[in-house]
């Protein structure tokens, strides 16, 4: 097989969550671990970093990868879904795996596979673990797909484990409270491994001390440890974060800059300082402020990290996020608030498998929305997104891609207008 080939063996016979929904999650680890036995137990080869949370994850886990590079390590990164090419999961030093190392993985072991019968997902960690025991990586950051206690990463024992934060997604999996939720993410915390918390909630906080004492492992609580002063927005040709960070009131990071400019990633960045003070204290990691300040400064450089407050063009100025859940869309509309622009044109699609409806009535009225489907069978119909859209007051036209409905956008604005697209990964991921 050519890796066109491959990937079609991969997306047809191996259940995909990200394209078919709840019928490829295993609520088990039973396929993972035998994956592991068949690969000689890949994920003991390399030391690892373990991230979860509702949001932010991808973003903490690339800023992570991006010091740890700075720092000279060869650094493994494995995330997900993909936005462009199903490689982008797993990279060393920013490199997509190649395409030979794909097929010749799924050629090897596609009669083993076939035995086991994984899911798409469980395939691909076994790949990633796999490629970054073989290219001898210095340390890996590895991003949970979906939970933690049963999510196919969870194999590995890692330095530390980090939790981003908590809130309502995939709550017909993980559970319909922030405790339950709690629960499942606090699942990746491991017996004497140091946990870091991003964000707590009262809700949340007894779960993960109570996780913490049962596992007699360190907990850190990022909010406790650093706070953040004088967050800006750098202007629109340099799209830049600045901020300082003050450690016990004393500034211990002033302007500190990063490439990723929402500043909702200012909780992300809070979340990679503590986690790298904890390896700093539990490690023979030395992570000094030079790495700290170049590996947050080029995290996109460094990375290729897409999707996060990304400019797509400045005449109409189009931006797309990948935010798709209740608290993700806050801070999306929080940013909204801070950019200047005469009329809001939403480019507008989400995921059928999920009731929708908290983020519909989020969503401003006074904007024109343009409906569509992401070319996926898991997305909704874009006649049911606007039908259930006007019950909350909005209002736009139907389209039938994604494409066609960011062009449609950009011609209708002017360029004092502001275009944005977003509502689910996979919109996002058809105009990066």
């Amino acid at each position: 097989m050519n890796y066109r080939q491959t990937l079609d063996y991969l997306f047809s016979q191996l259940p995909m969550f990200q394209r078919v929904g709840a019928a490829a999650y295993k609520a088990d680890l039973n396929n993972t671990i035998a994956i592991c036995k068949l690969l000689d137990n890949p994920e003991h080869k390399f030391r690892s970093i373990h991230v979860a949370g509702t949001n932010g994850k991808g973003s903490t886990s690339h800023m992570l990868a991006s010091v740890l590079q700075e720092a000279g390590l060869k650094v493994g990164l494995y995330t997900s879904p993909h936005l462009k090419d199903f490689r982008e999961r797993i990279k060393i030093n920013g490199e997509m795996i190649s395409e030979k190392y794909v097929v010749d993985f799924v050629e090897k072991y596609k009669s083993d596979f076939e035995k086991i019968q994984p899911s798409f997902f469980e395939m691909t960690v076994g790949l990633a673990f796999d490629y970054f025991a073989n290219e001898n990586v210095d340390i890996a950051v590895i991003e949970v797909g979906l939970g933690g206690r049963l999510d196919s990463t969870n194999v590995i024992t890692p330095l530390i484990s980090v939790i981003t934060n908590i809130s309502f997604d995939h709550t017909a999996l993980l559970g319909n409270s922030l405790e339950k939720i709690a629960s499942e993410k606090a699942g990746i915390i491991k017996s004497n491994v140091p946990a870091v918390i991003g964000e707590v909630l009262r809700e949340t906080k007894e779960i993960f001390l109570n996780k913490s004492i049962e596992a007699k492992s360190d907990i850190t609580f990022a909010e406790e440890l650093f706070q953040i002063e004088n967050p800006v927005q750098i202007s629109r040709d340099k799209l830049l974060l600045s901020l300082d960070i003050l450690k016990k009131e004393q500034t211990v990071y002033r302007g500190l800059e990063s490439e990723l400019p929402g500043l909702y990633q200012q909780k992300n960045i809070r979340t990679v300082l503590a986690a790298i003070e904890v390896l700093n204290t539990t490690s023979d990691l030395k992570l000094t402020e030079e790495y700290i300040r170049k590996g947050i400064g080029r995290v996109i450089t460094n990375t290729g990290l897409l999707g996060r407050w990304q400019v797509l063009s400045k005449n109409p100025l189009v931006i797309a996020d990948t935010a798709h859940n209740e608290a993700g869309i806050n801070e999306v509309l929080k940013q909204l608030d801070l950019v200047k622009f005469n009329t809001l044109h939403f480019v507008l699609g989400m995921v059928s498998d999920k009731d929708i409806s908290k983020v519909l009535s989020m969503l401003p009225k006074d904007a024109v929305y343009y409906f569509c489907k992401a070319n996926i069978p898991r997305a909704m119909t874009a006649d049911e997104l606007a039908s259930q859209a006007a019950d909350f007051g909005l209002k736009g036209n139907v389209f039938n891609s994604v494409l066609a409905a960011l062009d449609e956008a950009k011609k209708n604005a002017s360029p004092e207008d502001l275009v944005f697209v977003g509502g689910s990964t996979f919109t996002v991921a058809e105009v990066v």
